[in-house]
């Protein structure tokens, strides 16, 4: 795995319309209709460049395309296909929307000889990525990620939800989850990343990372470790 890809991505020009999460290069293009979604999806589908792991979703009055499923396979030659897709979007009327793009992820903490990412990969119906983790082959439900859990610490099993989101909207994001009753466990890593969690304790880690282009560690998990 390489670094190479997204931070080049994130230091070009000419594509302020995308935002690197957690799934690599993403884009939402707002449009009026479920029709007008249809055919920029036809229209996007043709841009040269497009890989196998490319997904487009459509809604009633959204376009949503991400170019890998996951930013370590993220390459230099993705910069010109996303200025090829924001060509095609502003043709068609399509206004980029970077606040509606987000991630999101359950990660499903272990210690390393109980890790069972078989077991989830057959009771979800999912494919594999990489060692660590798998995704939705319709590209409908979250990524799962078998992270290993800290030796020193007595749990045996955790579970909790990573959401990946612009740098530019996490904090607002942030301040309406405190808003909503939520409380900041943990802000050592921020403006990359700040853990929260619920009445009841349960946590959710809101990351800004990598599209923040923080931590700089040439290797390091694509989220933050907080169980």
């Amino acid at each position: 795995m390489s670094e190479d890809g997204w931070r080049s991505f994130l230091s070009a020009d000419g594509v302020t319309d995308w935002v690197i999460l957690h799934g690599g290069p993403t884009a939402v293009f707002t449009v009026r209709s479920l029709q007008e979604a249809g055919r920029l999806a036809a229209a996007v589908s043709e841009v040269p460049g497009l890989g196998q792991r490319t997904l487009i979703t459509i809604t009633s009055d959204h376009l949503t395309v991400k170019l890998t499923r996951e930013m370590w396979g993220t390459e230099r030659t993705h910069v010109d296909v996303a200025r090829a897709i924001s060509g095609v979007a502003r043709n068609h009327d399509a206004v980029a929307t970077r606040s509606m793009v987000q991630e999101i992820q359950v990660a499903i903490a272990a210690k390393p000889d109980a890790i069972d990412l078989p077991f989830w990969r057959a009771v979800l119906g999912y494919a594999p990525l990489h060692d660590d983790n798998c995704l939705d082959p319709l590209g409908q439900g979250s990524t799962v990620w078998m992270q290993d859990l800290d030796p020193s610490k007595p749990l045996r099993h955790a579970m909790h939800v990573d959401v990946s989101l612009a740098r530019d909207h996490i904090e607002t994001r942030l301040a309406a989850a405190v808003a909503a009753g939520g409380r900041i466990v943990d802000a050592s890593e921020a403006p990359s990343s700040w853990i929260l969690a619920d009445r009841s304790g349960n946590k959710v880690c809101l990351a800004a990372w990598p599209d923040g282009a923080r931590p700089t560690e040439p290797e390091v998990a694509t989220t933050t470790s907080h169980n």
